[in-house]
């Protein structure tokens, strides 16, 4: 557990500004519909342009939070809550346009780190 929790921090903090800083217009193979941008995902799920914005701040605040978690270990309970609650909600949107199963893997491995922080915190 010693070496698990920071490595799940680091995938998931690194994984979540990568999707939101750096391919936030750019095609991937999951994302939602046939959107081919953040924006359009949104879109896609019926959702107004300004809820991503805020989905999107509060994914890259929390993904901050679990990077630097690794030196105040006190963010990282409630970013890794955070996140399985918004991974969650993303399962439900894929699930809401009837994607492929592939679309939602990025969202169900997110969720199952935040589980295994949250569940290896709460042993460790």
């Amino acid at each position: 557990m010693k070496f698990l929790i920071p490595l799940c921090q680091i995938l998931i903090g690194c994984g979540l500004l990568n999707v939101w800083l750096l391919r936030f217009n750019q095609a991937t193979a999951y994302r939602g519909g046939v959107a081919k941008s953040m924006l359009e995902e949104f879109a896609a799920y019926g959702l107004p342009g300004w809820f991503c914005y805020l989905i999107g701040v509060l994914k890259v605040g929390a993904a901050l939070c679990l990077l630097a978690g690794l030196v105040v270990p006190a963010l990282v309970a409630p970013a890794a809550a955070l996140i399985a609650a918004l991974m969650a909600g993303a399962l439900i949107m894929h699930i809401k346009v009837r994607d492929p199963w592939k679309k939602s893997l990025p969202a169900f491995c997110l969720l199952l780190l935040c589980l295994v922080i949250l569940l290896g915190s709460r042993l460790a």
